[in-house]
């Protein structure tokens, strides 16, 4: 059966062996695996996952993909019909822990890294393909331009570290970037004690959210009242005007931490 590729979904079918090898390689597969694929495509990853593991699970919103998918004879196949983004992963993953292993679909890629720190016990190993751009924030250290809210919130569950370059003309039809495949391998408790692991995300995503503005600032603007930012700069020993953007996960961590102490303290 033909297959056109529908732009909508962000399709760049992964076809070079080589590179597949590498991903299997580092997902260190056993036969009593349970895997998560999302967006499996033209199944060049998933006829391999479904050769050596106990089960596999598919994620697969493009419904000529899906009936393709059902026509499969595999028993140790689940079928998950839909966005990835909008299903139910508890739903689905019943049986944790799970390693996941895509070629992630580019335009969901870090939406996707939101929902598995949603759930980050759940997975025992993660090797994911990204656009170079999105894996070079993945890795990024503090003070650097490709450092962000993903960069901080990924580093509090798991070491991330790239496996291979992956060139254009890896995929059908080549895409216009480059991109890489990053192995995340979890670790057996958070990185930095967090009180509230939502806060954090909160302060995170208000301390990159204007870049240019100083952290007294932009938590400001982010909804967090002015006297009490003040107050956690002050207890966190963190200089009220530096950047989001060079503070580390610890200070992170260290101020979110004191500001749930001074927001619970006020009520």
């Amino acid at each position: 059966m033909d297959f056109r590729q529908k732009k909508k979904y962000g399709q760049n079918f992964l076809r070079d062996q080589r590179i597949v090898e590498r991903i299997l390689t580092a997902a260190d597969l056993q036969p009593d695996d349970r895997v998560l694929e999302i967006g499996p495509g033209l199944g060049v990853l998933t006829d391999r996952l479904l050769a050596t593991v106990a089960e596999v699970v598919v994620m697969e919103v493009d419904a000529e993909l899906v009936e393709r998918l059902r026509q499969r004879p595999d028993a140790n196949l689940q079928l998950h019909a839909g966005d990835a983004l909008r299903l139910d992963w508890m739903a689905a993953l019943q049986h944790p822990p799970y390693k996941l292993v895509a070629n992630l679909p580019y335009n969901i890629s870090s939406q996707v890294v939101f929902r598995i720190l949603e759930h980050p016990r759940h997975f025992s190993r993660l090797v994911l393909m990204f656009q170079k751009e999105v894996a070079d924030r993945l890795c990024a250290s503090p003070a650097t331009k490709e450092y962000g809210i993903l960069s901080v919130l990924c580093r509090l569950w798991f070491d991330i570290r790239q496996v291979t370059a992956v060139p254009p003309g890896a995929f059908s039809p080549p895409p216009k970037v480059t991109s890489a495949v990053l192995l995340f391998e979890p670790l057996p408790a958070p990185r930095v004690p967090v009180a509230d692991e939502q806060l954090l995300r909160q302060v995170v995503k208000a301390a990159f959210g204007q870049r240019r503005k100083t952290l007294r600032n932009a938590l400001a603007a982010g909804d967090f009242s002015g006297q009490a930012v003040e107050q956690a700069l002050l207890r966190s020993g963190i200089d009220p005007v530096r950047r989001g953007e060079t503070l580390s996960l610890a200070e992170f961590a260290h101020l979110s931490n004191a500001l749930r102490e001074i927001l619970n303290s006020e009520f």
